[in-house]
């Protein structure tokens, strides 16, 4: 895969932007939450605990990449992460269209920052 998902703050919307690779798998261009929907931003040092539950739409190659929805009993997640590294973790209160948005950033910590400095 050749560009990684990107997390902006769009007014008052948290948007997951994906590159052409992710897009092609996970068959959207964006997922976009409110900001009010934000319960906790954080970094998890290991990719694989950002996923939880088992892929209901999603893509994913082992030890390389997983893209797209997770079902879980508390719900769905949404993921775009490649092996090794950090991830950033979004969950999100139950009024969300997902209960969690996990993906993997070049710069975890200013993903994070970002996120954090509209609330």
């Amino acid at each position: 895969m050749v560009a990684l998902a990107r997390l902006d703050v769009d007014g008052g919307d948290l948007v997951v932007r994906l590159g052409w690779a992710e897009r092609f798998l996970a068959r959207r261009r964006e997922v976009r939450v409110p900001l009010s929907a934000v319960r906790e931003v954080r970094v998890e040092p290991d990719w694989w605990r950002g996923l939880r539950g088992l892929p209901r739409s999603a893509r994913w190659l082992p030890d390389r990449f997983c893209v797209g929805e997770w079902r879980h009993p508390g719900g769905r997640d949404f993921v775009a992460v490649r092996e090794h590294g950090p991830v950033v973790v979004v969950d999100l209160k139950p009024s969300a269209t997902f209960a969690r948005v996990t993906l993997s950033a070049s710069d975890p910590e200013s993903v994070v920052r970002v996120i954090r400095l509209p609330a």
